[in-house]
Parts: C-alpha cells; structure tokens; sequence
C-alpha cells in the first residue's frame, strides 16, 4: 500500500498553486452540477408524491391528460383509484397501492435530501479551500511582484 504524502501549499511555487486551483475548481463545478441534478430529482419525486394524491376515489370517472411525451398529451378516464403504476428505474414498472406509492416517493424525497445536504457539506468544505488556496496565490503573487520575499526585509 502507498502512503499518503501531504503538502503544505504555501511550500508550492505560483505554476503548482494555480494547477491545484483549477483541479479544485474543476471538482467544484462537478459537485455543484451533481447537486443541481440531485435537487432536480427530489424535485421530480416531489411532482409524483403530489400527484399521487390526486389518485383518489373522488376523481373515479374523471377525464385526465396522460402524457406520451414531454409535449404530446392524450385524454384518459381514471378507472381504478387504488392502484398506480410506478417506475422504479431502469425501465421495470410496479403495480402499488397509493399508499405503497406515496411511502416510495416519500422514501426517495428523504433519500435525495439525505445525500445533497451532505454534499452540500462537501461542497462548503471545498468552497473553503478553495478561498484558503485563492488567498496563498494572491500572497505569492504580491510577493514575487514586489520583487520576491527577500524585498521585505531590511
């Protein structure tokens, strides 16, 4: 097994600074873009929850738009107010009562909300570094601009 090695980063020249700054950068854009997906998700889950609901013997016989597509919309006749059909990923669909169906949606709400509050945690963290590393960077340049450490001395 290989050993970690760490690095003070004020050891690193302006050249190392500015590449680990742009691979801090680059994991923050990712991070940032998973976080925007993952609410994206718990934001379609949340549609689903809600429309759940709407499943009700009250609407027995009512006229509904069914989608075909994301613009293409056919009407349908609500006939059994117990059951839906949920997909459960990869192309496999179950038959659910609407209670089994709002504790599903509910349980991946919950799920979602778990893994993008902790990384958003991981994307602060990094937000931290990444200003602690902006800081050194700029530290270094004002020193070498100013005619390198050695400049302050007496």
């Amino acid at each position: 097994m290989s050993q970690q090695q760490t690095v003070n980063v004020a050891d690193l020249d302006i050249a190392q600074l500015s590449e680990v700054r742009k691979q801090l950068e680059d994991e923050l854009n990712h991070l940032t873009n998973s976080f925007a997906q993952l609410k994206q998700a718990q934001a379609k889950f949340k549609a689903c929850l809600e429309n759940v609901t709407e499943v009700k013997p009250a609407n027995k016989d009512k006229t509904f738009l069914v989608p075909l597509t994301n613009s293409l919309y056919v009407p349908g006749k609500l006939s059994d107010t117990e059951h839906v059909i949920v997909d459960v990923g990869t192309g496999y669909y179950v038959k659910k009562t609407r209670a089994q169906a709002s504790k599903h949606y509910a349980d991946k709400v919950d799920y979602i909300r778990t893994n993008s509050d902790t990384l958003e945690e991981t994307i602060q963290k990094k937000r931290e570094n990444m200003n602690y590393l902006t800081g050194i960077l700029q530290q270094k340049i004002q020193e070498e601009t100013a005619g390198g450490p050695s400049a302050t001395r007496p």
